[in-house]
C-alpha cells in the first residue's frame, strides 16, 4: 500500500532512465501527472511536518514552564478574572452619588430603585468574587456574576453597544471556563477508581464540563475583536502584524488546535496591548476618560485569566487537540 506523499521506487525510476525516447513518449501522461502531484503533496507534507515540530518545540518549552507555575496558575487565573469584579464594586463605592444620579437622570431608575440596583450589584460581585476565589460553590457563584454582566448591560444602557458587548461576551467566557475547571477538579476527585474510565464516559458531568470548555474558549475570543473594531490607531505593518497572528490564534483556539500554546500567545498579545491602549494610569484623575480606561483595563485582565485557565484545564473533549489523543 502507498501513500501520497511516498517517495517513488528508485527501481522503477531507473528503469525510466533506461527506456528509449521511443518507449518515453509511450508513458502515460496521466500517470507522470499523478506522479509529479505526489511530488507536491510530499513537498507539503514536509512543511506541514516542519510547522508541527516547531510548534512541538515551543509546547515542550511551554510545558516545562508549566510545571513550575502549573500550582499558582489556577489560583492565579481565577483572581485575575474577577478582578473587573472588584473593581467594579470599589468603583460604585466610592462613586456612589455619582452612580445614582447617572441611574436617575438619565436611565430614569426610581429613587429607592436605583439604590437598591448599586447595593445588589456590590454585594452581589464582592461575594460571588470570594466564593470563586474560595472555590466555594462555584457554579453559584458564577451564576450570579453572570447576572450582574446582564443586569449591567441592560441598566447602564449599554447592551446595544458593540465594544461593550464584545468584551461582556468574552468576561463570560472567561466565567464559564471557571466551572469547566472546577467540573474538573470534582472529576478528578470523584473518578479515583478501578472504573475511571467508564465512569467518566457515562458521568453526565463529563458532557457538562465538554461543552462549558467549548461555550467558553469561542466566547473569550470576542475581546480581540473588540479591540480590532474599537482602536483607533491607523493601521501600520505592526498593527496588521498584530491583527494577523491573534485572529489565527482566535481561531486555534476556537477549534482546540494547539490550543494552549495559541491561548498563551493570545496572553501575551492582551498583556501588551492592555498596557498600550488601556493606559489610564496617565491619565489625570479628574479626566473623564480615566475611569473609561481603567473599566477596559481590568475587563481585559479578567478575560487573560480566562485564557490562562484555558492553558491549565486544556480545550475539553471537544477540541483537535483531545481528538488527535484518541486517534
Amino acid at each position: 500500500m502507498s501513500f501520497r506523499g511516498a517517495p517513488a521506487n528508485p527501481y522503477i525510476q531507473q528503469h525510466y532512465a533506461n527506456q528509449s525516447p521511443m518507449h518515453q513518449s509511450n508513458v502515460n501522461p496521466y500517470a507522470a501527472r499523478m506522479v509529479g502531484s505526489e511530488g507536491l503533496a510530499g513537498e507539503g507534507n514536509e512543511f506541514v511536518d516542519a510547522i508541527r515540530k516547531q510548534t512541538t518545540k515551543v509546547e515542550a518549552v511551554l510545558e516545562s514552564v508549566g510545571n513550575v507555575i502549573k500550582p499558582y496558575l489556577g489560583p492565579l487565573s481565577r483572581f485575575l478574572i474577577i478582578s473587573t469584579f472588584l473593581e467594579d464594586a470599589l468603583r460604585i463605592t466610592t462613586q456612589f452619588s455619582d452612580q445614582l444620579a447617572y441611574l436617575q437622570q438619565y436611565r430614569h431608575f426610581p429613587r429607592g430603585l436605583s439604590h437598591l440596583f448599586l447595593m445588589l450589584n456590590v454585594i452581589v460581585m464582592v461575594g460571588a468574587s470570594g466564593a470563586v476565589v474560595a472555590k466555594k460553590r462555584v457554579e453559584w457563584a458564577v451564576g450570579g456574576l453572570l447576572g450582574v454582566v446582564v443586569g449591567q448591560a441592560v441598566g447602564y444602557g449599554l447592551i446595544f453597544d458593540l465594544s461593550f458587548f464584545l468584551r461582556n461576551l468574552s468576561v463570560m467566557g472567561g466565567l464559564l471556563m471557571v466551572v469547566s475547571a472546577s467540573l474538573t477538579e470534582k472529576q478528578k476527585h470523584s473518578t479515583r477508581s478501578l472504573f475511571t474510565p467508564l465512569t467518566t464516559l457515562t458521568d453526565p458531568s463529563h458532557a457538562r464540563t465538554t461543552y462549558f470548555t467549548l461555550a467558553g474558549r469561542t466566547l473569550l475570543i470576542f475581546l480581540f475583536l473588540s479591540f480590532i473594531y474599537g482602536s483607533q490607531s491607523p493601521w501600520s505593518i505592526f498593527r496588521i502584524l498584530w491583527t494577523f497572528v491573534g485572529f489565527v490564534a482566535c481561531l486555534m483556539v476556537v477549534v482546540g488546535f494547539k490550543a494552549k500554546v495559541s491561548a498563551t500567545v493570545l496572553v501575551m498579545i492582551l498583556s501588551v496591548g492592555n498596557v498600550l491602549i488601556n493606559n489610564w494610569w496617565s491619565v489625570h484623575s479628574a479626566h473623564p476618560n480615566r475611569d473609561f480606561l481603567k473599566y477596559d483595563f481590568f475587563q481585559t485582565l479578567s478575560i487573560m485569566g480566562g485564557f490562562l485557565l484555558l492553558v491549565n484545564v486544556g480545550p475539553g473533549g471537544l477540541s483537535v487537540d483531545e481528538k488527535k489523543k484518541v486517534y
